[in-house]
């Protein structure tokens, strides 16, 4: 076949960045396609066939999500073009293969903003930002990637060639395919190109911060930020991780109204620079971190960031958060090297436990993938699980698209 398969499969095909917690799968193939055309081959003789496909991005997820349990692995690192650029439309067709960093570059080059900046943007791609419908700081003012999404260009399991949407500003002419596909970490077809909204360049906003004594009174300060394109948070052990210090709780915002006391900052970008490098900072402090990106109310966050605390401690081991306040969003942390690995993984299902009991979410940013699906039942019901396999199940009938990620086994 034209796409070609390679054997054995390299290392780099068989972890995403969950590799440290000993999380690695195993394939037989690896499909490196050039063309959507090429992608379709891959799946029509892997759907005639019944061998599943993991579908792999950039390589940066947090859930699992690309790592395959046999079958092949389809890398769409080669898909990679910029189609087009029409600035009067404020639109951009990427292939799924270009990363984050450079749609952003793009964008700027042209006069335009594009709005959602998660982490690793030199590495990620942007169909897996579409796949994960990923976020990041400034998804508080300016929405995650679903809304950054005029329409997709995606390959069915059977090989098929799909056009969610039009060329036109809005378009409601049937279901909303591309809302469907946004978020479904390739169950559900393999997205090849993105046409990308993209928003008027706008005035730098100012950045501040702000401290205060825990998380209740941080919290509570958060809910009444109305305005900000950010508003993050670090708890007191994230800010020890970093060396600035492990007292109180820190709220970091872009624009908006600010709360007493904030401080505005005389370099934003080393504001940020500093704000990105929180993760590798906690991890290098104990050697490793177990990371789960729950989601919760606003209105509950103070009672989450201080459950992980507590929780950590019953498993001995030190905890901490960061994350969005804006957005409910806790990046709930346990400071492990991988040797403690089999304290953390307990620790971490205690943590979904809070945030469902809290009226939240298994998952704000990265997805299920395979390391949470198993949950998944519990958090949505068997109602909504049995609609979701009913999609599933018409869209890709033999089940080989990334099998084991998103839906609980049946």
């Amino acid at each position: 076949m034209s796409a070609g398969f390679e054997r054995p499969v390299p290392g780099w095909a068989l972890h995403d960045a969950t590799e440290w917690q000993g999380f690695r799968g195993h394939a037989e193939a690896l499909a490196r396609p050039e063309s959507v055309e090429e992608v379709a081959e891959v799946l029509a003789r892997c759907a005639a066939g019944g061998v599943p496909v993991a579908v792999r991005g950039g390589g940066t997820g947090l859930a699992g999500g690309c790592v395959p349990d046999g079958g092949v692995v389809l890398s769409l690192e080669r898909l990679a073009s910029v189609r087009s650029v029409v600035p009067e439309e404020r639109r951009m067709v990427v292939e799924a293969g270009v990363t984050t960093a450079r749609v952003a570059r793009v964008a700027r080059e042209n006069g335009l903003h594009f709005g959602v900046d998660p982490g690793a943007a030199e590495q990620s791609h942007v169909g897996g930002n579409v796949a994960t419908n990923a976020g990041g700081p400034h998804t508080h003012g300016s929405g995650p990637m679903r809304d950054w999404v005029a329409g997709l260009e995606v390959v069915l399991a059977s090989g098929a060639v799909v056009r969610t949407a039009s060329d036109a500003p809005r378009d409601v002419a049937g279901y909303d395919l591309t809302a469907l596909i946004c978020g479904s970490e390739g169950t559900l077809g393999v997205i090849t190109a993105v046409d990308l909204r993209l928003a008027p360049a706008a005035a730098a906003a100012p950045v501040w911060t702000a401290t205060f004594a825990d998380a209740a009174a941080g919290a509570a300060a958060a809910l009444e930020v109305t305005g900000a394109a950010v508003l993050d948070f670090l708890d007191g052990g994230a800010l020890a991780a970093t060396g600035r210090g492990g007292a109180g709780f820190l709220l970091i915002g872009e624009g908006g109204d600010m709360p007493g006391g904030a401080v505005v900052a005389d370099d934003p970008a080393a504001v940020w620079r500093w704000r990105s490098g929180v993760s590798h900072a906690v991890a290098a402090a104990h050697g490793g971190k177990l990371s789960e990106d729950v989601a919760v109310p606003r209105a509950r966050l103070a009672e989450m960031v201080d459950g992980v605390v507590a929780i950590g401690a019953r498993h001995g081991l030190e905890a901490c958060s960061w994350g969005h306040a804006g957005d409910g969003i806790v990046h709930a942390t346990f400071l492990a090297a991988p040797a403690e690995a089999a304290r953390a993984l307990p620790a971490a299902e205690e943590v979904f436990d809070l945030a469902l009991s809290l009226g939240g979410s298994l998952s704000g940013e990265h997805g299920l993938g395979r390391l949470k699906a198993h949950r998944a039942a519990a958090a949505r019901g068997p109602g909504r699980v049995a609609a979701l396999r009913a999609i599933k199940a018409a869209l890709d009938p033999a089940g080989i698209l990334n099998p084991g990620v998103k839906l609980p086994p049946a």
